[in-house]
């Protein structure tokens, strides 16, 4: 009930925001899969997150005021076990997420920041077991006989914010180190930076996949009053505290890892007509009976004609 009331009130904050007269400054579009990386179909095996930017105006900084953009976010998940055709008591249960969230990003001094909240439905209510079954069913691929086992239904809550703070090191390379949490469908405590070589995200708003850390454009740069083009390559890990997951309940047969690591680097391409990205995702183990990490891919391709 307190995540709940949380993320109503950051909506009514951000309501004095929404009335100001304002533009679509972007879209940010992410997919993730484990076909991407190591091709196993397990674990963390497939995301897909779409953000609207709407605010006044873009010129490459952050306003001061939170509200003044945002993003409103969508997302599916899908969480498997390593063996979709045959229930084994020790790996993770199958679960389908889907959520709506509305956040806001705004700068503290010269730090980024980013606040918001979302609402998550987990369980066959979502239907992404079917949607998947459907999928594998089309291109022979082997289907989930384990549905009847994933996470129950239920509606979470969920508030999450970050901080960062980009330092220029030399011409074209930054590094950001931040800070993150959340609480909800995870409780999560986590630290980490990225490295960016190059100039493709100069003036950008970058948005961070919540599955594998990628960070991607949301709104294009346009430091000069045009866009940025370039190349850029990105290199970072974190590391967390779990504390919590709706994902891997208390009690259940996978029992809950403390610390959860990820390692990542992608490519972006920016040209006039639009953007491509592509990025690796190294996941460590996220619960006790997991024996091994995983490698998924990320792919963006935006372009406007």
């Amino acid at each position: 009930m307190r995540f709940g009331l949380l993320f109503i009130g950051l909506i009514l904050a951000c309501l004095p925001a929404v009335a100001q007269d304002r533009s679509t400054l972007g879209w940010g579009r992410l997919f993730t899969n484990d076909s991407f990386g190591d091709g196993k179909d397990r674990w963390q095996t497939g995301s897909y997150g779409i953000s609207l930017l709407r605010g006044p105006t873009w010129d490459g900084a952050l306003p001061v005021r939170p509200g003044t953009i945002l993003e409103f976010r969508a997302f599916g998940q899908i969480i498997a076990p390593a063996d979709l055709a045959t229930i084994n008591a020790d790996d993770r249960r199958y679960a389908g997420v889907l959520s709506l969230g509305l956040h806001t990003h705004f700068r503290m001094g010269r730090a980024e920041a980013t606040i918001g909240g979302d609402l998550v439905a987990i369980g066959p209510q979502t239907k992404l077991g079917q949607f998947q079954t459907d999928i594998h069913e089309l291109f022979s691929l082997p289907t989930p006989q384990i549905l009847d086992a994933q996470i129950g239904n239920t509606f979470v809550a969920s508030v999450s914010g970050e901080l960062g703070y980009s330092f220029q090191i030399a011409e074209n390379i930054t590094l950001r180190p931040f800070v993150a949490a959340q609480s909800g469908a995870e409780t999560v405590l986590r630290a980490g930076g990225d490295l960016v070589v190059g100039g493709a995200w100069d003036g950008a708003l970058m948005l961070r996949d919540s599955v594998t850390g990628q960070r991607y454009t949301g709104v294009v740069g346009n430091t000069q009053g045009g866009q940025t083009q370039g190349l850029s390559v990105t290199l970072g890990a974190d590391i967390a505290r779990v504390f919590s997951s709706q994902y891997l309940p208390t009690g259940g047969n996978a029992a809950l890892s403390e610390n959860r690591a990820r390692v990542r680097a992608g490519l972006e391409w920016q040209s006039a007509y639009g953007n491509i990205f592509y990025g690796m995702t190294y996941l460590a183990p996220e619960f006790d009976g997991q024996d091994e990490g995983q490698l998924t891919g990320s792919l963006n391709v935006n372009f406007g004609f």
